[in-house]
Protein backbone atom coordinates (compact mmCIF):
# COMPACT_ATOMS: atom_id res chain seq x y z
CA UNK A 1 0.00 0.00 0.00
CA UNK A 2 1.71 3.12 -1.09
CA UNK A 3 1.71 5.16 1.61
CA UNK A 4 0.86 8.40 -0.02
CA UNK A 5 -1.84 7.08 -1.07
CA UNK A 6 -3.68 8.19 2.14
CA UNK A 7 -0.81 10.32 3.75
CA UNK A 8 -0.32 14.11 2.86
CA UNK A 9 2.56 14.10 0.53
CA UNK A 10 5.24 17.31 1.26
CA UNK A 11 3.69 19.35 -1.58
CA UNK A 12 0.28 18.76 -0.05
CA UNK A 13 1.61 19.62 3.56
CA UNK A 14 2.38 22.86 1.35
CA UNK A 15 4.51 23.94 4.82
CA UNK A 16 7.98 23.81 3.95
CA UNK A 17 9.27 25.88 6.50
CA UNK A 18 8.63 23.26 9.45
CA UNK A 19 10.75 20.99 10.82
CA UNK A 20 8.22 17.88 11.09
CA UNK A 21 8.48 15.18 8.65
CA UNK A 22 6.04 14.26 6.11
CA UNK A 23 5.52 11.23 7.91
CA UNK A 24 7.78 8.55 10.40
CA UNK A 25 7.48 4.58 10.21
CA UNK A 26 8.62 2.25 13.07
CA UNK A 27 6.15 3.70 15.50
CA UNK A 28 3.75 1.93 17.95
CA UNK A 29 0.81 3.56 18.72
CA UNK A 30 -1.83 2.41 21.34
CA UNK A 31 -5.13 4.25 21.93
CA UNK A 32 -6.10 4.81 25.60
CA UNK A 33 -9.83 5.14 25.99
CA UNK A 34 -11.16 7.13 28.57
CA UNK A 35 -9.30 9.64 30.79
CA UNK A 36 -9.32 6.89 33.86
CA UNK A 37 -6.47 5.23 31.19
CA UNK A 38 -4.38 7.76 29.89
CA UNK A 39 -3.97 9.45 33.24
CA UNK A 40 -2.90 6.29 35.07
CA UNK A 41 -0.61 5.96 32.35
CA UNK A 42 0.64 9.48 32.25
CA UNK A 43 1.58 9.03 36.14
CA UNK A 44 3.72 5.80 35.43
CA UNK A 45 5.81 7.41 32.80
CA UNK A 46 6.14 10.86 34.55
CA UNK A 47 7.08 9.33 37.90
CA UNK A 48 9.91 7.03 35.90
CA UNK A 49 11.53 10.29 34.80
CA UNK A 50 14.75 11.15 36.26
CA UNK A 51 17.17 14.31 36.63
CA UNK A 52 18.24 15.62 32.74
CA UNK A 53 14.81 14.16 31.26
CA UNK A 54 12.50 16.02 29.45
CA UNK A 55 8.64 16.62 30.01
CA UNK A 56 7.25 19.19 27.28
CA UNK A 57 3.44 19.82 27.13
CA UNK A 58 0.99 21.90 25.66
CA UNK A 59 -2.81 22.58 26.88
CA UNK A 60 -5.86 23.89 26.61
CA UNK A 61 -7.14 24.15 30.00
CA UNK A 62 -4.92 22.58 32.91
CA UNK A 63 -6.48 22.31 36.44
CA UNK A 64 -4.16 22.15 38.60
CA UNK A 65 -6.29 20.58 41.71
CA UNK A 66 -7.55 17.39 39.39
CA UNK A 67 -6.59 14.09 40.76
CA UNK A 68 -5.12 11.96 37.86
CA UNK A 69 -6.35 9.13 40.18
CA UNK A 70 -8.43 8.72 42.81
CA UNK A 71 -5.81 8.71 45.30
CA UNK A 72 -3.69 11.53 43.53
CA UNK A 73 -1.52 12.60 42.74
CA UNK A 74 -2.69 16.37 41.14
CA UNK A 75 -1.51 17.46 38.17
CA UNK A 76 0.10 19.95 39.53
CA UNK A 77 1.87 17.77 42.20
CA UNK A 78 3.32 15.32 39.12
CA UNK A 79 4.61 17.56 36.87
CA UNK A 80 6.29 20.41 40.04
CA UNK A 81 7.27 16.85 41.61
CA UNK A 82 9.50 15.92 38.54
CA UNK A 83 10.85 19.41 38.51
CA UNK A 84 12.11 19.05 41.63
CA UNK A 85 13.51 15.88 41.00
CA UNK A 86 16.00 18.05 37.76
CA UNK A 87 13.45 16.65 35.34
CA UNK A 88 13.15 19.48 32.53
CA UNK A 89 9.82 20.79 32.76
CA UNK A 90 8.11 23.15 30.03
CA UNK A 91 4.64 23.97 29.15
CA UNK A 92 2.71 26.13 26.89
CA UNK A 93 -1.08 26.51 28.17
CA UNK A 94 -3.68 28.71 26.18
CA UNK A 95 -4.09 32.19 28.22
CA UNK A 96 -7.93 31.04 27.82
CA UNK A 97 -10.72 33.48 27.80
CA UNK A 98 -12.34 35.39 31.19
CA UNK A 99 -13.57 33.20 34.00
CA UNK A 100 -16.80 34.34 33.95
CA UNK A 101 -17.21 33.37 30.22
CA UNK A 102 -16.76 29.66 31.31
CA UNK A 103 -13.28 29.16 30.61
CA UNK A 104 -10.26 28.92 32.70
CA UNK A 105 -7.85 32.07 32.75
CA UNK A 106 -7.47 31.22 36.53
CA UNK A 107 -7.09 27.98 36.28
CA UNK A 108 -4.45 27.75 34.01
CA UNK A 109 -2.57 30.51 35.48
CA UNK A 110 -2.78 28.91 38.84
CA UNK A 111 -1.06 25.49 37.27
CA UNK A 112 1.68 27.40 35.44
CA UNK A 113 2.44 29.83 38.53
CA UNK A 114 2.78 26.12 40.38
CA UNK A 115 4.91 24.57 38.48
CA UNK A 116 7.44 27.51 37.45
CA UNK A 117 7.74 28.34 41.12
CA UNK A 118 8.98 24.17 41.29
CA UNK A 119 11.73 24.51 38.94
CA UNK A 120 9.75 23.91 35.73
CA UNK A 121 8.68 26.78 33.21
CA UNK A 122 5.26 27.36 31.97
CA UNK A 123 4.07 29.55 29.71
CA UNK A 124 0.81 31.69 29.13
CA UNK A 125 0.45 31.22 25.37
CA UNK A 126 -1.92 33.99 23.67
CA UNK A 127 -0.26 33.49 20.30
CA UNK A 128 -3.78 33.06 18.53
CA UNK A 129 -6.02 34.04 15.87
CA UNK A 130 -8.10 36.82 17.60
CA UNK A 131 -11.25 34.73 19.20
CA UNK A 132 -9.18 31.53 18.63
CA UNK A 133 -7.62 29.07 21.04
CA UNK A 134 -4.24 26.62 21.65
CA UNK A 135 -6.08 23.59 21.33
CA UNK A 136 -3.29 21.33 21.14
CA UNK A 137 -3.52 18.34 24.23
CA UNK A 138 0.32 16.81 23.96
CA UNK A 139 3.02 15.65 26.64
CA UNK A 140 6.24 14.57 25.11
CA UNK A 141 8.85 12.63 27.44
CA UNK A 142 12.02 12.26 26.33
CA UNK A 143 14.89 9.81 28.37
CA UNK A 144 18.39 11.06 26.53
CA UNK A 145 20.21 8.49 28.04
CA UNK A 146 17.74 5.90 27.20
CA UNK A 147 15.52 6.49 23.78
CA UNK A 148 14.08 4.00 23.51
CA UNK A 149 12.13 4.71 26.35
CA UNK A 150 10.18 7.90 25.48
CA UNK A 151 6.89 8.24 24.84
CA UNK A 152 3.90 10.78 23.62
CA UNK A 153 0.58 10.96 24.50
CA UNK A 154 -1.36 13.16 22.04
CA UNK A 155 -5.65 13.38 21.14
CA UNK A 156 -7.86 14.82 22.93
CA UNK A 157 -7.76 14.67 26.71
CA UNK A 158 -6.99 17.77 28.40
CA UNK A 159 -5.08 17.47 32.00
CA UNK A 160 -8.27 19.01 33.90
CA UNK A 161 -11.51 18.45 35.43
CA UNK A 162 -14.17 16.19 34.13
CA UNK A 163 -11.62 13.97 32.09
CA UNK A 164 -11.20 11.41 34.79
CA UNK A 165 -13.93 9.14 33.85
CA UNK A 166 -13.64 5.45 32.48
CA UNK A 167 -15.83 2.86 30.85
CA UNK A 168 -18.83 2.82 33.24
CA UNK A 169 -19.27 6.27 32.77
CA UNK A 170 -20.16 7.62 36.25
CA UNK A 171 -18.17 11.13 35.76
CA UNK A 172 -15.65 12.58 36.91
CA UNK A 173 -15.95 13.50 40.77
CA UNK A 174 -14.38 16.77 40.18
CA UNK A 175 -16.52 17.72 37.15
CA UNK A 176 -16.81 21.25 34.93
CA UNK A 177 -19.74 23.35 34.74
CA UNK A 178 -21.59 21.67 31.93
CA UNK A 179 -25.75 21.81 30.81
CA UNK A 180 -27.74 20.64 33.96
CA UNK A 181 -28.70 18.06 31.43
CA UNK A 182 -25.37 15.85 31.89
CA UNK A 183 -25.91 16.05 36.06
CA UNK A 184 -23.44 17.25 38.36
CA UNK A 185 -20.74 14.47 37.77
CA UNK A 186 -21.21 14.52 33.27
CA UNK A 187 -20.17 11.59 32.45
CA UNK A 188 -17.53 12.29 29.53
CA UNK A 189 -16.22 9.73 26.46
CA UNK A 190 -12.96 10.82 25.41
CA UNK A 191 -9.75 8.94 23.63
CA UNK A 192 -5.87 9.71 23.73
CA UNK A 193 -2.87 7.75 21.26
CA UNK A 194 0.31 6.91 23.39
CA UNK A 195 3.22 6.91 20.59
CA UNK A 196 6.34 5.26 21.24
CA UNK A 197 9.15 5.63 18.21
CA UNK A 198 10.60 8.23 15.28
CA UNK A 199 6.90 9.95 15.70
CA UNK A 200 7.80 11.45 19.35
CA UNK A 201 10.76 13.33 17.64
CA UNK A 202 7.84 15.14 15.32
CA UNK A 203 6.34 15.46 18.61
CA UNK A 204 9.26 17.13 20.25
CA UNK A 205 10.19 19.13 17.24
CA UNK A 206 6.39 20.31 17.01
CA UNK A 207 6.86 21.77 20.69
CA UNK A 208 10.21 23.30 19.80
CA UNK A 209 8.82 25.12 17.02
CA UNK A 210 5.73 26.68 19.52
CA UNK A 211 8.18 27.30 21.86
CA UNK A 212 10.92 29.38 20.11
CA UNK A 213 8.30 31.42 18.32
CA UNK A 214 9.68 34.93 18.51
CA UNK A 215 6.24 36.50 18.48
CA UNK A 216 5.29 38.02 21.81
CA UNK A 217 3.10 35.75 24.06
CA UNK A 218 0.45 38.42 24.62
CA UNK A 219 0.67 39.57 20.83
CA UNK A 220 -3.25 40.47 20.95
CA UNK A 221 -4.03 41.06 24.58
CA UNK A 222 -2.64 44.62 25.96
CA UNK A 223 -4.27 44.23 29.10
CA UNK A 224 -2.89 40.91 29.54
CA UNK A 225 0.18 42.20 29.07
CA UNK A 226 0.31 44.64 31.70
CA UNK A 227 -1.26 42.11 34.26
CA UNK A 228 1.63 39.70 33.73
CA UNK A 229 4.18 42.55 33.85
CA UNK A 230 2.61 43.87 37.50
CA UNK A 231 2.45 40.12 38.56
CA UNK A 232 6.39 39.54 37.37
CA UNK A 233 4.65 36.84 35.07
CA UNK A 234 7.77 34.58 33.15
CA UNK A 235 6.91 36.08 29.21
CA UNK A 236 10.22 35.26 27.64
CA UNK A 237 10.54 31.41 27.60
CA UNK A 238 14.46 30.16 28.23
CA UNK A 239 16.22 28.25 25.89
CA UNK A 240 15.47 24.91 25.48
CA UNK A 241 18.12 21.40 26.02
CA UNK A 242 19.59 20.20 22.62
CA UNK A 243 16.88 17.89 21.00
CA UNK A 244 17.60 14.39 21.07
CA UNK A 245 17.92 11.69 18.49
CA UNK A 246 14.58 10.37 17.21
CA UNK A 247 13.55 7.13 19.25
CA UNK A 248 15.08 3.93 17.51
CA UNK A 249 11.82 1.96 15.10
CA UNK A 250 9.81 -0.22 17.78
CA UNK A 251 6.47 -1.19 15.81
CA UNK A 252 4.86 -1.34 12.69
CA UNK A 253 3.23 1.83 12.72
CA UNK A 254 3.35 4.47 10.02
CA UNK A 255 2.03 8.20 11.77
CA UNK A 256 1.12 11.35 10.16
CA UNK A 257 1.05 14.51 12.43
CA UNK A 258 -2.00 16.19 11.09
CA UNK A 259 -1.76 19.74 12.50
CA UNK A 260 -4.04 23.52 12.52
CA UNK A 261 -2.16 26.31 12.72
CA UNK A 262 -4.40 29.70 11.66
CA UNK A 263 -3.17 32.36 9.50
CA UNK A 264 -2.15 35.42 11.83
CA UNK A 265 -0.63 38.59 12.01
CA UNK A 266 2.82 39.03 12.92
CA UNK A 267 3.10 35.44 11.42
CA UNK A 268 4.00 32.33 12.86
CA UNK A 269 8.29 31.83 12.02
CA UNK A 270 7.37 27.82 11.97
CA UNK A 271 3.67 28.30 9.74
CA UNK A 272 3.97 31.53 7.85
CA UNK A 273 0.40 31.31 6.21
CA UNK A 274 -0.51 29.18 8.89
CA UNK A 275 -1.15 24.94 8.36
CA UNK A 276 -4.21 23.08 7.67
CA UNK A 277 -3.04 19.94 7.34
CA UNK A 278 -5.58 18.40 9.38
CA UNK A 279 -8.16 19.40 6.67
CA UNK A 280 -6.28 18.37 4.11
CA UNK A 281 -5.39 15.09 5.71
CA UNK A 282 -8.93 14.44 6.57
CA UNK A 283 -10.06 15.18 2.70
CA UNK A 284 -7.88 13.19 1.05
CA UNK A 285 -8.61 10.54 3.38
CA UNK A 286 -12.59 10.74 3.22
CA UNK A 287 -11.82 10.57 -1.05
CA UNK A 288 -10.49 7.59 -1.00
CA UNK A 289 -13.79 5.74 1.25
CA UNK A 290 -15.93 3.44 -0.22
CA UNK A 291 -17.55 1.07 2.36
CA UNK A 292 -17.99 2.64 5.90
CA UNK A 293 -16.74 5.92 7.60
CA UNK A 294 -16.61 6.33 11.37
CA UNK A 295 -16.37 9.06 13.36
CA UNK A 296 -16.64 10.64 16.84
CA UNK A 297 -17.01 13.96 17.86
CA UNK A 298 -18.19 16.59 19.54
CA UNK A 299 -20.05 18.72 17.44
CA UNK A 300 -19.28 17.92 13.78
CA UNK A 301 -20.30 21.27 12.27
CA UNK A 302 -19.95 23.23 9.34
CA UNK A 303 -21.84 22.89 5.98
CA UNK A 304 -17.91 22.52 4.63
CA UNK A 305 -16.90 19.79 6.01
CA UNK A 306 -20.15 18.12 6.22
CA UNK A 307 -20.13 18.91 1.85
CA UNK A 308 -16.73 16.81 2.08
CA UNK A 309 -18.66 14.19 3.57
CA UNK A 310 -21.64 14.55 1.08
CA UNK A 311 -20.30 14.42 -1.90
CA UNK A 312 -18.24 11.04 -0.68
CA UNK A 313 -21.82 10.07 -0.32
CA UNK A 314 -22.59 10.74 -3.65
CA UNK A 315 -20.19 9.34 -4.93
CA UNK A 316 -20.02 6.29 -3.66
CA UNK A 317 -23.27 4.40 -3.44
CA UNK A 318 -22.17 1.78 -0.67
CA UNK A 319 -20.86 3.92 1.30
CA UNK A 320 -22.19 4.74 5.00
CA UNK A 321 -21.56 7.17 7.45
CA UNK A 322 -21.51 6.69 11.14
CA UNK A 323 -20.95 9.24 13.82
CA UNK A 324 -21.42 9.03 17.14
CA UNK A 325 -22.53 12.86 18.67
CA UNK A 326 -23.49 14.25 22.10
CA UNK A 327 -26.83 13.87 22.69
CA UNK A 328 -27.35 17.62 23.56
CA UNK A 329 -24.65 20.69 23.47
CA UNK A 330 -22.41 21.63 26.67
CA UNK A 331 -23.69 24.48 27.40
CA UNK A 332 -27.45 25.79 28.39
CA UNK A 333 -28.69 29.31 27.85
CA UNK A 334 -30.92 31.61 25.49
CA UNK A 335 -28.31 32.88 24.03
CA UNK A 336 -25.58 30.09 24.30
CA UNK A 337 -27.35 27.16 23.43
CA UNK A 338 -28.89 27.74 19.45
CA UNK A 339 -25.72 28.16 17.98
CA UNK A 340 -24.72 25.43 19.04
CA UNK A 341 -27.21 23.74 18.07
CA UNK A 342 -27.89 25.06 14.63
CA UNK A 343 -24.43 24.64 12.84
CA UNK A 344 -25.19 20.59 13.36
CA UNK A 345 -28.56 20.75 12.61
CA UNK A 346 -27.49 22.32 9.48
CA UNK A 347 -24.40 19.95 8.80
CA UNK A 348 -26.40 16.81 9.67
CA UNK A 349 -29.34 18.09 7.06
CA UNK A 350 -26.68 18.35 4.60
CA UNK A 351 -25.61 14.68 4.72
CA UNK A 352 -28.74 13.31 4.86
CA UNK A 353 -29.99 15.09 1.81
CA UNK A 354 -26.98 13.45 0.06
CA UNK A 355 -27.81 9.38 1.09
CA UNK A 356 -31.14 9.75 3.69
CA UNK A 357 -30.42 5.65 3.77
CA UNK A 358 -26.38 5.72 4.64
CA UNK A 359 -26.52 8.74 7.15
CA UNK A 360 -26.40 6.81 11.00
CA UNK A 361 -25.99 9.30 13.64
CA UNK A 362 -26.44 8.36 17.24
CA UNK A 363 -25.46 9.82 20.69
CA UNK A 364 -24.41 7.77 24.14
CA UNK A 365 -25.72 6.49 27.69
CA UNK A 366 -24.87 5.28 30.35
CA UNK A 367 -26.33 2.18 31.80
CA UNK A 368 -28.78 4.32 34.39
CA UNK A 369 -29.69 6.68 30.92
CA UNK A 370 -27.67 9.53 31.51
CA UNK A 371 -26.39 11.22 28.25
CA UNK A 372 -22.81 10.71 27.92
CA UNK A 373 -20.59 14.10 26.73
CA UNK A 374 -18.82 12.80 23.38
CA UNK A 375 -15.90 14.67 23.84
CA UNK A 376 -13.42 12.33 21.30
CA UNK A 377 -11.98 13.00 17.80
CA UNK A 378 -11.84 10.09 15.95
CA UNK A 379 -12.16 8.87 12.67
CA UNK A 380 -11.72 5.58 11.09
CA UNK A 381 -11.81 4.99 7.17
CA UNK A 382 -12.65 1.68 5.67
CA UNK A 383 -11.10 0.36 8.46
CA UNK A 384 -7.63 1.56 7.13
CA UNK A 385 -6.57 4.56 8.05
CA UNK A 386 -7.61 5.84 11.62
CA UNK A 387 -7.11 9.48 13.31
CA UNK A 388 -7.01 10.32 16.97
CA UNK A 389 -6.76 14.31 17.65
CA UNK A 390 -7.83 17.27 19.02
CA UNK A 391 -9.43 18.63 16.21
CA UNK A 392 -13.14 18.61 16.05
CA UNK A 393 -15.28 18.31 12.65
CA UNK A 394 -15.84 22.21 11.99
CA UNK A 395 -14.52 24.98 10.44
CA UNK A 396 -12.88 26.61 13.54
CA UNK A 397 -10.35 23.20 14.47
CA UNK A 398 -9.61 23.18 10.54
CA UNK A 399 -8.98 26.50 10.23
CA UNK A 400 -9.09 29.11 13.13
CA UNK A 401 -7.31 26.92 16.54
CA UNK A 402 -4.27 25.42 16.79
CA UNK A 403 -4.96 21.61 16.79
CA UNK A 404 -3.20 18.17 16.49
CA UNK A 405 -4.10 15.01 15.34
CA UNK A 406 -2.16 11.58 14.81
CA UNK A 407 -3.26 9.65 11.46
CA UNK A 408 -2.24 6.20 11.68
CA UNK A 409 -1.42 3.41 8.87
CA UNK A 410 -0.46 -0.35 10.41
CA UNK A 411 1.55 -1.99 8.16
CA UNK A 412 0.21 -5.38 9.50
CA UNK A 413 -2.66 -6.63 7.60
CA UNK A 414 -5.72 -7.34 9.35
CA UNK A 415 -6.49 -11.23 8.64
CA UNK A 416 -10.45 -11.29 9.71
CA UNK A 417 -12.94 -11.11 6.75
CA UNK A 418 -13.35 -8.86 4.67
CA UNK A 419 -10.12 -8.71 4.23
CA UNK A 420 -10.20 -5.83 1.89
CA UNK A 421 -13.60 -4.14 3.06
CA UNK A 422 -13.42 -1.17 0.42
CA UNK A 423 -12.10 -3.45 -2.51
CA UNK A 424 -9.36 -1.35 -3.77
CA UNK A 425 -6.45 -3.28 -2.35
CA UNK A 426 -5.50 -1.86 0.37
CA UNK A 427 -6.93 -4.75 3.26
CA UNK A 428 -8.09 -3.67 6.20
CA UNK A 429 -4.89 -2.88 8.93
CA UNK A 430 -5.36 -3.88 12.61
CA UNK A 431 -4.86 -1.04 14.31
CA UNK A 432 -7.47 1.00 12.34
CA UNK A 433 -10.02 -2.31 12.63
CA UNK A 434 -9.31 -2.70 16.49
CA UNK A 435 -9.74 0.92 17.15
CA UNK A 436 -13.12 0.99 15.63
CA UNK A 437 -14.06 -2.71 17.16
CA UNK A 438 -12.63 -1.69 20.79
CA UNK A 439 -15.43 1.75 20.50
CA UNK A 440 -18.38 -0.50 19.42
CA UNK A 441 -17.40 -2.90 22.28
CA UNK A 442 -18.37 -0.35 24.88
CA UNK A 443 -21.07 1.65 22.82
CA UNK A 444 -23.02 -1.59 22.47
CA UNK A 445 -22.11 -4.14 25.14
CA UNK A 446 -19.99 -6.53 24.06
CA UNK A 447 -17.33 -8.85 25.13
CA UNK A 448 -14.51 -6.39 25.33
CA UNK A 449 -12.24 -9.55 24.42
CA UNK A 450 -14.13 -9.56 20.71
CA UNK A 451 -15.38 -12.86 21.26
CA UNK A 452 -18.62 -11.12 19.98
CA UNK A 453 -17.53 -9.27 16.66
CA UNK A 454 -18.68 -11.39 13.68
CA UNK A 455 -21.37 -8.95 12.77
CA UNK A 456 -19.53 -6.41 12.73
CA UNK A 457 -16.29 -7.10 10.80
CA UNK A 458 -18.03 -6.49 7.19
CA UNK A 459 -19.25 -2.38 6.99
CA UNK A 460 -22.84 -3.46 5.70
CA UNK A 461 -23.40 -6.26 8.69
CA UNK A 462 -21.93 -3.65 11.29
CA UNK A 463 -24.13 -1.27 10.22
CA UNK A 464 -27.17 -3.30 10.67
CA UNK A 465 -25.92 -4.58 13.65
CA UNK A 466 -25.46 -1.06 15.01
CA UNK A 467 -28.70 -0.03 13.65
CA UNK A 468 -30.98 -2.42 15.30
CA UNK A 469 -29.18 -1.76 18.91
CA UNK A 470 -29.68 1.59 18.61
CA UNK A 471 -33.43 1.37 17.51
CA UNK A 472 -34.25 -1.22 19.93
CA UNK A 473 -33.12 0.55 22.70
CA UNK A 474 -35.01 3.42 21.21
CA UNK A 475 -37.84 1.30 21.35
CA UNK A 476 -37.55 0.21 24.79
CA UNK A 477 -37.59 3.75 25.79
CA UNK A 478 -40.77 4.62 23.05
CA UNK A 479 -42.54 1.72 24.82
CA UNK A 480 -42.44 3.18 28.49
CA UNK A 481 -39.27 0.90 29.38
CA UNK A 482 -41.43 -2.05 30.10
CA UNK A 483 -38.98 -5.68 30.73
CA UNK A 484 -35.59 -5.68 30.67
CA UNK A 485 -33.33 -2.99 28.84
CA UNK A 486 -31.41 -4.02 25.82
CA UNK A 487 -28.39 -4.03 25.32
CA UNK A 488 -26.28 -1.11 24.37
CA UNK A 489 -25.79 2.32 24.45
CA UNK A 490 -26.04 4.06 21.35
CA UNK A 491 -29.48 5.27 21.13
CA UNK A 492 -30.54 8.00 17.26
CA UNK A 493 -29.39 11.40 17.51
CA UNK A 494 -32.78 13.41 16.75
CA UNK A 495 -31.77 17.17 17.24
CA UNK A 496 -34.39 19.35 17.91
CA UNK A 497 -35.36 21.82 15.18
CA UNK A 498 -35.06 24.82 15.80
CA UNK A 499 -38.15 27.54 14.64
CA UNK A 500 -37.10 30.00 12.06
CA UNK A 501 -36.55 33.10 14.24
CA UNK A 502 -34.26 31.74 16.29
CA UNK A 503 -32.27 30.55 13.50
CA UNK A 504 -32.47 33.72 12.00
CA UNK A 505 -29.91 35.03 14.35
CA UNK A 506 -28.65 31.87 15.89
CA UNK A 507 -27.27 30.97 12.07
CA UNK A 508 -24.89 33.78 11.89
CA UNK A 509 -23.63 33.83 15.30
CA UNK A 510 -22.66 30.20 14.99
CA UNK A 511 -20.77 31.24 11.62
CA UNK A 512 -18.93 34.13 13.35
CA UNK A 513 -18.41 33.45 16.94
CA UNK A 514 -18.60 29.67 17.24
CA UNK A 515 -17.21 28.45 13.67
CA UNK A 516 -15.26 31.24 12.61
CA UNK A 517 -12.74 31.32 9.59
CA UNK A 518 -9.28 31.52 10.05
CA UNK A 519 -7.71 30.91 6.00
CA UNK A 520 -6.13 33.77 4.28
CA UNK A 521 -8.35 35.08 1.97
CA UNK A 522 -7.29 33.70 -1.08
CA UNK A 523 -8.26 29.70 0.38
CA UNK A 524 -11.94 30.86 1.58
CA UNK A 525 -12.32 32.59 -2.06
CA UNK A 526 -11.49 29.16 -3.76
CA UNK A 527 -13.00 27.12 -1.07
CA UNK A 528 -9.61 25.43 -0.49
CA UNK A 529 -8.58 24.28 2.50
Amino acid sequence: MPLQDWFLTAEERANPVSGIPVWTTGNLAEPLIHGAAYFDRLVDEVEALGAGDHLFFTDWRGDPDQRLRPDGPTVAQLFAQAAQRGVVVKGLIWRSHLDVLAYSEAENRDLSETISAAGGEVLLDQRVRRGGSHHQKLVVLRHPGAPERDIAFAGGIDLCHSRRDDAAHHGDPQPVQMSQRYGPNPPWHDVQLAVRGPVVGALDTLFRERWTDPMPLDSENPMAYLRDRLRGSDLRPDPLPEQPADPPPCGPHQIQVLLTYPAVRPRYSFAPDGERTVARGYTKAVRRARRLIYLEDQYLWSAEVADLFAHALRDNPELHLIAVVPRHPDVDGKLALPPNMVGREQALSLCERAAPDRVHVFDVENQAGGPVYVHAKVCVVDDVWASVGSDNFNRRSWTHDSELSCAVLDETPDQREPTDPAGRGDGARSFARDLRLRLWREHLDRDPDGRDDADLLDPADAVAAVTAAADALQQWYDDGQVGDRPPGRLRPHRPERLPWYTRAWALPMYRLVYDPDGRPLRARLAGTW
